[in-house]
């Protein structure tokens, strides 16, 4: 581990006034999203539509750094060029998600454990190799009836901080996502009693496993209302119980903080990441966003496949980028 360049990379993906864009989806969630819009699922169609979001002008404006999916990772652009070489080229930070997605989790009902650790150390080395810079790793922690269980938020955290330990061994920063779902009928207390939990358990868990913390990025859910609760939090609710939650229970030595959109509808994401910078500006650690869907998915609806609507695509990706930037100083216009 060398403490100096996983500090460096922290300080280039948490630099103002700039977040990360998650374009990490898995082959089945990008089919399930072009079916959404009538677009075939095929690698020339997945390499069409990540060119798209990469090539969008001004784009490093906003983004620090982008989070791949293996294939996009290896995978060459129109011009022969692949797109982590691209991405450096223009000054946005080449990542990859390195799970291998979140399964039944055994004697446990409807609740989930991610794997991926089997070879972890021999795949991180290669992504190294090629130019990588940080990792992905999420886990799932469900609300529901008597769960989330101790045995599950344990195992996540316990698995979070194996991978971060291995990404630090390469000299690549770990980000770590213990993911609240939003999905359920629970009220915003019963999020952050769960949120508690999650991280007490994984600071716990890096420390044991010796995880050096200005060289790892948290990202988190917000402490947030169930999506269907019929009295869910307002903004400044949703802003100052997520902001007390992190600072009851982050370390101040964290790289930095990262939020993933989790469902949030765009304006929520960018609106509630807008008024915890807007009111808390003396905090150890930056805020800002890990976003995908808050940033792709309206462009994604007018693109639908078709060239001839990129440049409006384009146009919609880079506003949405410009606003979560905003929103990541406390500067978003309402």
């Amino acid at each position: 581990m060398n403490k100096k360049t996983l500090e460096n990379t922290v300080s280039k993906m948490m630099s103002e006034p700039k977040g990360l864009l998650a374009m990490d989806e898995s082959s089945p969630t990008c089919a399930k999203r072009f079916a959404s819009v009538n677009i075939e699922d095929s690698e020339n169609n997945r390499r069409r539509y990540r060119e798209l979001i990469v090539t969008t002008p001004n784009l490093n404006n906003y983004i620090s750094g982008a989070i791949l999916f293996d294939e996009t990772f290896h995978q060459k652009m129109s011009t022969g060029e692949f797109f982590r070489d691209y991405l450096e080229k223009i000054g946005i930070l080449p990542g990859i998600k390195v799970d291998t997605g979140a399964k039944d989790f055994a004697n446990h009902p409807n609740e989930k454990i991610t794997e991926g650790l089997d070879k972890l150390r021999e795949r991180l080395g290669e992504y190294a190799s090629h130019g990588a810079k940080f990792c992905k790793w999420r886990a799932v922690i469900t609300i529901g009836e008597s769960i989330p269980t101790n045995a599950c938020i344990l195992s996540n955290c316990n698995s979070l901080a194996r991978y971060a330990s291995l990404c630090q061994e390469n000299n690549l920063v770990p980000i770590v996502e213990p993911e609240v779902l939003i999905n359920g009928s629970h009220d915003i207390s019963k999020c952050d009693e769960v949120t508690k939990a999650s991280l007490e358990n994984l600071f716990e868990q890096l420390d044991i496993h010796n995880v050096l913390m200005s060289g790892t990025i948290l990202k988190p859910s917000m402490v947030i209302s169930g999506d269907n609760n019929k009295s869910r939090a307002d903004v400044s609710t949703v802003a100052e119980m997520t902001i007390k939650r992190l600072s009851d229970s982050c370390p101040n030595d964290l790289g930095g903080i990262a939020f993933l959109s989790g469902g949030q509808s765009d304006d929520e994401a960018t609106s509630h990441l807008n008024m915890m910078n807007k009111h808390n500006k003396d905090l150890p650690w930056r805020v800002t966003f890990s976003y995908a869907r808050a940033i792709q998915q309206s462009a994604l609806n007018a693109w639908r496949g078709d060239d001839s609507n990129q440049s409006k695509a384009q146009e919609i990706l880079s506003g949405r980028a410009k606003a979560c930037s905003d929103a990541s100083v406390g500067n978003l216009s309402t």
